[in-house]
């Protein structure tokens, strides 16, 4: 099992502000997991999400909708969405009564891009911890924010 302490060599004034850095360092590990994983789809994490959302929209949704619920609040999301519409992964449909309003949804070849990734399971990182586990980290990041 890893150690923070010995991981980045330092010693730490209080449990709390070990449990800081441990999550800041572990998110950034877990980003360069994720990274990895979705490298040979040839999509970013980012993307990713905005795939699992017009997924679970079942229709098309406003752009500004899915910036709305994306995990990580992306900037550059509108390119992010260009790069998926060059990928043929979505498609975008302007409003016929406002220019200013785009709506975007998932294609056939972006579903079926999401099944070959959901049929790949290889997070075994996270089998190091039990359902129970899982469920405790959870409950404490959530009381966390």
């Amino acid at each position: 099992m890893g150690d923070i302490s010995k991981d980045i060599k330092s010693a730490f004034k209080s449990n709390k502000l070990k449990a800081l850095i441990n999550i800041k360092y572990t998110s950034n590990w877990l980003n360069s997991q994720e990274n990895e994983f979705f490298k040979p789809y040839g999509i970013s994490p980012q993307q990713y999400n905005i795939l699992r959302i017009l997924r679970g929209a079942k229709a098309k949704m406003k752009v500004q909708i899915v910036k709305d619920r994306m995990i990580e609040r992306a900037p550059n999301a509108t390119r992010l969405m260009d790069k998926l519409c060059d990928k043929n992964l979505i498609e975008r449909e302007r409003c016929d009564s406002d220019r200013r309003v785009v709506y975007v949804k998932i294609t056939q070849q972006g579903l079926a891009l999401l099944t070959t990734i959901d049929e790949n399971k290889n997070l075994s990182f996270l089998d190091k911890l039990s359902d129970e586990e899982a469920e405790t980290l959870s409950n404490l990041l959530d009381k966390i924010r």
